[in-house]
């Protein structure tokens, strides 16, 4: 076989060749073995892919202390669903609007820089959340803009870090990346209510933002321990950039029907999520405030990692396209199940089986999007994935709220149901066939 590249191989290839064979000198000096590619064992053999992904687990460990301790915070305080909303919409709802200027910057600033300010940004703003909610009765409006402040940071960091993550690997293990991306994120879910709630019902919220700010340390220094690549330059710059991410959805069928997926299934389906601490109250009996809701809440998380994991492992050869559409039908199923209960007990259980097919469902999606997207639009195209994946899901919380308190839990639920149903049925994921060359 020949050492040279041959004069018609693509940047893509050359640069996974100039992995790979980096790769081959670490596991010659190092004594790694060598994994098979796309598993997400073959995806944490690369070092800088390591080291960021161990920095975000410890942060996002606090970020889910304060994002289960805000919900049941605002619960606690008012009883109303509506402000649970609220304040969720004040968190996530940021990701709708901003998302697409964190694309923009992904794609055309320094990325490594941005990230490290977006961090200590949304660390001081926890800092300033812990005053704001020391007193016993604390003010509702400055809740909900300090929360608002931090869900901006959120907003244009999420597109980026998204954007980072797959290019830390070669692209022949973007899925397994992908899908230990999607493990730290749920282990994080699983570890942070425990402590967060426990500290919640012990010691008071303050304590708990004031542990997420020091948690944003972790990212940073594992941020500043690597050097990130930049994209190439595609010549755009300003209203152009920021609809880049349009465009290749309108040209690409596959990623406009993830797209859709996405955005549909979070607002109507995942109404559960930001009313958990009022399902469990009217229906399971379980208080906001109680380690027993943490424990439900990690049920859900711990649920997640299993089937993140298992896209990476046990599924890892299976097509990425029907896993989404099974799971699509297995999460109908247990979300109709965990809307139907009235006690606590087979609640775990149930959560965490569906915490394991909605995670499947989200790691398959976002797979077949992100496998063959371009790196120069990598950042703009994972702007829409997270306005629909975090930016609709308090909005539809919101509307789930309000529901509830007309027609019930359980119809709302159900309703979610039907709606990741009907997606199974209608969403086509598979990659369009290539043309056969015919003789002339």
């Amino acid at each position: 076989m020949s050492a040279t590249a041959p004069d018609d191989a693509s940047e893509d290839d050359l640069l996974d060749r100039d992995a790979y064979a980096a790769d081959v000198e670490d596991a010659y000096v190092d004594g790694d073995r060598t994994y098979t590619p796309g598993t997400a064992r073959s995806a944490f053999q690369h070092r800088t892919f390591r080291t960021i992904y161990l920095g975000a687990f410890a942060s996002n460990i606090g970020t889910w202390m304060q994002n289960v301790v805000l919900g049941a915070l605002a619960w606690q305080l008012t009883h109303s669903e509506v402000f649970v909303g609220v304040m969720i919409a004040a968190q996530l709802g940021p990701l709708l609007v901003f998302s697409v200027v964190g694309g923009m910057l992904a794609d055309n600033f320094d990325r490594k820089k941005v990230l490290v300010v977006l961090s200590i940004q949304q660390a001081v703003f926890s800092i300033v959340l812990a005053a704001v909610t020391a007193p016993d009765d604390p003010n509702r409006v400055a809740m909900v803009l300090t929360v608002l402040c931090i869900g901006i940071g959120n907003a244009l960091y999420a597109p980026i870090f998204s954007a980072v993550v797959p290019i830390l690997v070669p692209r022949r293990d973007i899925a397994g990346a992908i899908s230990l991306n999607s493990v730290q994120m749920n282990a994080s879910r699983v570890v942070g209510p425990i402590i967060g709630t426990t500290i919640y019902s012990q010691v008071g919220p303050s304590a708990v933002f004031i542990l997420n700010a020091v948690s944003f340390g972790f990212v940073i220094v594992s941020l500043l321990r690597v050097e990130l690549p930049n994209p190439p330059s595609t010549g755009g710059h300003g209203l152009h950039r920021l609809l880049e991410g349009v465009a290749v959805a309108k040209r690409d069928r596959v990623v406009r029907q993830s797209l859709l997926v996405i955005f549909t299934f979070s607002f109507f389906s995942l109404s559960f999520i930001t009313q958990m601490p009022t399902i469990a109250s009217q229906h399971l009996g379980i208080e906001a405030k109680s380690t027993a809701y943490g424990a439900l809440y990690a049920c859900f998380g711990i649920g997640a990692v299993i089937g993140a994991l298992s896209i990476g492992t046990v599924f890892a050869a299976t097509s990425k396209a029907i896993m989404t559409r099974r799971c699509l039908v297995g999460f109908a199923a247990m979300l109709a199940l965990f809307g139907s209960l009235r006690s606590s007990a087979p609640a775990y259980l149930t959560i965490l089986v569906l915490g394991a097919v909605y995670f499947a469902v989200i790691t398959s999606l976002s797979t077949v999007l992100q496998e063959d997207l371009d790196d120069a639009n990598r950042g703009s195209v994972m702007a829409l994935w997270i306005m629909g994946f975090g930016g609709t899901v308090p909005f539809g919380g919101l509307a789930g709220g309000k529901a509830m308190e007309l027609f019930g839990i359980f119809p709302v639920l159900a309703a979610g149901a039907v709606v990741a149903l009907v997606l199974a049925g209608m969403a086509d994921l598979r990659p369009d066939p290539e043309p056969v060359a015919t003789a002339g």
